[in-house]
């Protein structure tokens, strides 16, 4: 699996840092009789106490670590006073408590319903981009079934889509890159399966998926040469030789076309592109990178 943590700003650092910020302000702009507020920590029904009050106390307790706490008490503000501005604010942060503590299921929840109740809130961008990280965080190994792979990618294509002008479109147009690297990496995954069992057909459609799906993603490189390889086991050789030159066209350098190349030489041809070819066709079209 892609290193998702050394390819992006950490998801947990990204949101804790931008999280701050924000929580900062609440708190100068809430600083409101808080002295008294506090009851026992634990204490998550408190039906004669105010909205406000009940979320100065979960702004405090969220400032001394109290993370769970502090989520039951935005809670019970959105209990008491339901599509009010204080039950506003209290689900965004109650959102944010959630992705603290790892709680990706219930952040995606609280985030989910914030962005249905309030779209057009300063803090729906903000809302949006949990819900992609919270997806992203759960991203598995290329091994494993990759749905929450895919969501992460719808998920912070909404940033994109829907707020093109909030500060979280680079970080959200970042994580798509990593994503649907990882999707790649999973078909190339499936590819090699089918390779090392000679099912070369199978094979080139996994591939085949590759370079006209992710043909932007690093996996591209590979899945040229292992098209090359496939081709060639089976006798088209017109079609590896068209996989290798557009390997070689596009990426010269790259230890995979040197691989390429000599499995070709072992039968005494060598990289030719065939410009009628689907490989080169949709490499041209798909990544823009192709020969013109």
């Amino acid at each position: 699996m892609t290193n998702i943590d050394a390819t992006l700003p950490s998801a947990a650092a990204k949101l804790g840092r931008k999280g701050t910020i924000a929580i900062r302000v609440v708190l100068l702009c809430s600083l409101v009789a808080l002295a008294g507020c506090l009851g026992k920590e634990d204490d998550s029904d408190q039906p004669d106490i105010p909205a406000g009050e009940l979320y100065n106390q979960g702004l405090k307790l969220m400032s001394e670590g109290k993370l769970r706490a502090a989520a039951t008490r935005f809670g019970e503000v959105d209990k008491q006073q339901p599509y009010t501005e204080w039950a506003r604010k209290a689900l965004i942060m109650q959102a944010f408590t959630y992705y603290r503590q790892g709680k990706y299921d219930d952040t995606i929840e609280a985030a989910k319903r914030y962005v249905a109740l309030y779209p057009a809130s300063p803090d729906a961008a903000y809302a949006q981009y949990m819900i992609g990280q919270s997806y992203f965080k759960q991203i598995p190994d290329v091994t494993r079934d990759q749905e929450s792979t895919q969501r992460a990618i719808a998920a912070m294509q909404e940033v994109v889509d829907r707020y093109p002008n909030s500060e979280y479109v680079d970080d959200a147009q970042k994580a798509i890159i990593v994503a649907r690297d990882q999707l790649a990496g999973k078909e190339m995954q499936i590819g090699r399966y089918y390779l090392e069992r000679r099912e070369y057909p199978a094979a080139i459609n996994r591939f085949k998926s590759v370079v006209i799906q992710y043909g932007n993603t690093r996996q591209v490189e590979e899945a040229l040469y292992r098209l090359t390889s496939a081709y060639y086991a089976m006798g088209i050789v017109g079609e590896a030789q068209t996989a290798a030159a557009v390997l070689g066209h596009n990426f010269p350098d790259s230890p995979w076309y040197k691989d390429a190349y000599s499995l070709l030489q072992t039968g005494g041809v060598s990289p030719s592109e065939n410009r009628s070819s689907w490989i080169s066709k949709a490499f041209q079209t798909v990544t823009g990178l192709g020969k013109t």
